[in-house]
């Protein structure tokens, strides 16, 4: 049994100290909402209660699926990848990006720079400068196939959305077709829901139609993503059958906000190629934002 750990929305803080120069562009309106609102409800010491639980139910790796930092400043770009370090070994830490990560021009090179050894693929170049399309990447662990895809972009301000472009798609349905064929159980990583109408417009995924043409050609058995602070559940018509798209809250959440507390999804993988068995839970953050609930949610339950 392969046990697969999720968490999203990550939102690192708090913000450091910007420079005007950092304060003149879409940062700005980032600043002003962080204060005004998300500083509030995002606390560090959620995202510590989460880790340690994951760690007690001993997962066998994590997959992180964007929004590591806010306003992708230098400080917090190299602050996320200290931190990261201090997760896990990249061997069993896998991330994708969001679009906080790559908030302003050039912040999106600079994240995947830094995270380079959480990004890349088990036979991508060891190098992030030899390396011309880090996404979609490929890791096998065990009898899972991990594809992680990038929908990142910088947008203008009061705009989130993601783009999911025709060259990974290429990419992404011949790893799905090749670890299908290998007999692997295959998850995607995407930040961006990949669902019609799962947000506003603003904050959608370019490309939904795409990335749904993928996973019904090439196959697959598990999406991952984040981006709406949501737990949810939705599907995509696959070879075999409907694929779930599972998100999740944001990992920083803390409790008395309009968004659901702090938690992860925790997967169970078992079975073999056409019989694979899939659990899927997902634990919470606590009422009192204490500690994790010890009552898990099935999150297949109809």
């Amino acid at each position: 049994m392969f046990k697969l750990a999720h968490i999203s929305d990550i939102h690192l803080g708090p913000l450091p100290q910007l420079s005007i120069r950092e304060l003149a562009s879409k940062r700005i309106t980032g600043f002003v909402n962080w204060h005004r609102n998300r500083r509030k409800h995002l606390f560090g010491g959620t995202l510590d209660l989460l880790l340690d639980d994951i760690r007690a139910r001993q997962a066998d790796h994590l997959a992180m699926t964007g929004d590591l930092v806010n306003l992708a400043s230098n400080t917090e770009i190299l602050g996320a990848a200290e931190w990261l370090r201090s997760v896990g070994d990249p061997a069993d830490v896998s991330v994708v990006p969001g679009n906080h990560d790559a908030y302003v021009p050039g912040a999106y090179e600079k994240s995947v720079r830094s995270w380079y050894d959480y990004v890349r693929g088990d036979r991508s170049p060891k190098s992030w400068e030899k390396n011309k399309h880090v996404f979609p990447y490929l890791r096998i662990r065990e009898r899972v196939a991990i594809i992680g895809c990038s929908t990142a972009v910088a947008t203008p301000p009061f705009a989130a959305s993601g783009y999911f472009s025709a060259r990974q798609a290429r990419e992404t349905v011949n790893m799905l077709r090749a670890t299908g064929e290998a007999g692997l159980f295959r998850v995607v990583l995407i930040h961006h829901p990949p669902i019609r109408g799962a947000t506003p417009f603003h904050k959608r995924m370019i490309g939904i139609r795409r990335f749904a043409a993928v996973v019904s050609t090439g196959g697959a058995e598990l999406v991952l993503h984040g981006h709406t602070h949501l737990n949810t559940l939705h599907w995509l018509r696959g070879q075999t059958g409907p694929v779930p798209v599972v998100g999740i809250a944001s990992a920083s959440q803390g409790p008395g906000g309009i968004k659901p507390r702090a938690a992860y999804n925790f997967f169970s993988i078992s079975g073999s190629p056409k019989a694979w068995e899939i659990r899927g839970e997902r634990f919470s953050l606590n009422d009192a934002g204490d500690g994790i609930s010890e009552k898990s949610v099935d999150i297949f339950a109809r």
